[in-house]
């Protein structure tokens, strides 16, 4: 039963034609029937400019369909989105749009039907490959641009990327873990620990807050002004304050309450959409949710850990990498969340980057530190490149080397895999020949030249690699290093559907300046049931550890363990490579 409330007069006209416009919007990317675009169209403007309050309309009874531009269809979302402040058509749009495809509607400056003609024409999913493709002079030959609109859009995208000062999460870590440290060494706090983006394990983030539950606030502020690595205090109160480190990065403390521990965790490591999603959902319950607890109007009901929160509005639990509204609550509402992959269900490291020729020592190590994070096989991908040099001196190296790995086998405990990794040539060949790439169990393919080609060429020289028959897993496959260098301009679309009928995998590099594969394309990869290989391509023993990172972000990219390649047994794996 709708309630007058205290609201601004009008608030609710504009909530509803917001919500209008959106669907409006994606139906147009979608080239959905222009009727009902023009329908949601023409409602929002006529809400927007109605000098009544709706809802007040709404609670003195008068009729919605006598109103212009308002059928029955729409009315009846007017009084849903009333009632529960969300649409159930435009959360099911923005779960089915094409993936990517809502990024690029949140880009000033672009309607619907330019985003489709980018999307579809252009073959462009991120704002980083939309920029890619402005600065390559590929957006002024579409319909409807031209010179002037994409210098436009070239110094939109950048301004936009620009204010958006970031580190890689594994450098944010090595400032992160060594404050944790000192603040839970201090015998002042009962539970301290790292929220926001940084536990949901973003390639990137901006700052780092930090929660701290205890009954001495004041204390746990004062140590944390006088940690050593502090430059700058911007703020300090009672309960909270916030301090610069001399890396430039802000953190920001938050002291807590043990009765509002959870519900502050919880608050503080979603997204800022996440919240808004599951305030929505509590308040259809009638209860309210902040980042102190969970309230039936007045009674608190829940707020000590973060699993109260979500029994509190029905939910089972949702991990922290999934707490950034791209349909986790409504997966979670079905009992559909992934069960996403855990660090110790990998069975080993695919990708490890050995000196060339082989050293007995590197390998003892690397084996020794395999073996005790309980991993079964090892891939050590000599560089064809350095193998193809020796091979000058020596026709028979390749051999040498594969055979070193035999009787290694014999006595290790820990499988090492005859593993290559070959850059692909310009024309979508390898430089070397069918007959040597079948003396290794697994070849990796790399894009390590010729960045620059265009879409069309740089797609189908990569699908042309995949269709050799010794081809079996895809590395670098966007080419991206985080902050340092775009992504090469390539239909991954096209490419992982092509992986799926050569039955390819893609790798997910660990690596921290990399973490290539991003999230959509993880979530694209599993979609068409590409298995990812999550790798770190260690050249010494403590990078082995690189490979949490590439777990962290598979588990964003709502990859579970049958999606693993590498959680597989090598009889597995060998069988999906067709080996």
């Amino acid at each position: 039963m709708l309630t007058y409330s205290d609201t601004n007069m009008f608030e609710h006209n504009l909530q509803i034609a917001k919500i209008f416009n959106q669907i409006a919007d994606i139906l147009s990317v979608e080239i959905e029937n222009s009727y009902r675009v023009t329908a949601y169209r023409r409602a929002a403007r006529f809400l927007s400019d109605f000098k009544q309050d709706i809802r007040a309309y709404v609670i003195q009874g008068k009729d919605l369909k006598a109103l212009p531009t308002i059928g029955a269809s729409l009315a009846n979302k007017i009084i849903e989105i009333l009632e529960t402040e969300s649409c159930n058509t435009l959360t099911q749009l923005l779960r089915d749009a094409p993936l990517g495809l809502i990024d690029l509607l949140h880009i000033p400056g672009l309607g619907p039907s330019r985003i489709h003609t980018l999307y579809y024409e252009l073959g462009v999913h991120t704002p980083e490959q939309l920029l890619r493709a402005a600065k390559d002079n590929k957006v002024r030959e579409l319909p409807g641009f031209g010179v002037k609109s994409e210098k436009t859009l070239i110094n939109t995208l950048e301004a936009n990327l620009r204010n958006k000062p970031s580190f890689k999460l594994a450098l944010a870590a090595t400032y992160a873990e060594p404050l944790l440290a000192y603040l839970q060494q201090s015998g002042i706090v009962e539970n301290v620990i790292i929220a926001g983006s940084y536990r949901r394990q973003k390639a990137c983030i901006h700052d780092i807050d930090i929660l701290s539950c205890t009954e001495q606030p004041e204390k746990v502020i004062d140590k944390l002004v006088h940690y050593p690595k502090v430059s700058q205090v911007l703020s300090k109160g009672a309960k909270r304050c916030s301090v610069v480190l001399e890396q430039k990065i802000q953190v920001d403390l938050r002291t807590i309450d043990k009765n509002s521990y959870g519900s502050a965790l919880y608050h503080f490591t979603g997204s800022k959409s996440h919240n808004i999603a599951l305030r929505q959902r509590a308040k259809q319950l009638g209860l309210k949710i902040n980042e102190y607890g969970v309230f039936k109007g007045r009674k608190k009901i829940a707020g000590k850990t973060e699993s109260s929160i979500l029994k509190a509005v029905n939910l089972p639990w949702i991990p922290a990498e999934l707490r950034e509204n791209n349909g986790e609550i409504e997966a979670a509402e079905k009992k559909q969340l992934p069960v996403l992959v855990d660090f110790n269900q990998l069975k080993g490291d695919m990708h490890i980057c050995p000196t060339v020729p082989l050293d007995h020592q590197y390998i003892n190590q690397m084996t020794r530190q395999a073996s005790k994070q309980n991993f079964n096989f090892l891939g050590l991908a000599l560089s064809a490149q350095a193998v193809l040099k020796h091979t000058k001196t020596d026709p028979y190296f390749i051999d040498q080397q594969l055979e070193l790995i035999d009787i290694i086998n014999q006595t290790n405990s820990v499988t090492l895999l005859k593993t290559l990794q070959i850059g692909i040539l310009e024309n979508g060949t390898f430089p070397m020949s069918d007959s040597t790439l079948a003396k290794f169990d697994v070849v990796i393919a790399v894009i390590d030249e010729h960045f620059n080609l265009s879409q069309k060429r740089q797609t189908a020289r990569i699908v042309k690699a995949m269709d050799n028959p010794h081809f079996s897993i895809l590395a670098q496959p966007t080419g991206a290093l985080l902050k340092e260098r775009e992504a090469f301009d390539a239909d991954m679309y096209k490419i992982i559907k092509h992986a799926r009928q050569q039955s390819c995998a893609l790798e997910l590099s660990a690596h921290p300046d990399r973490l290539d594969l991003s999230e959509l394309y993880c979530q694209m990869a599993k979609s068409e049931g590409v298995k990812i290989c999550v790798s770190s391509y260690a050249q010494h023993v403590a990078e082995l550890n690189y490979l949490s990172l590439g777990i962290g972000q598979a588990r964003r990219g709502w990859l579970e363990k049958a999606d693993i390649l590498n959680t597989l047994s090598l009889r597995q794996i060998k069988r999906y490579l067709g080996k």
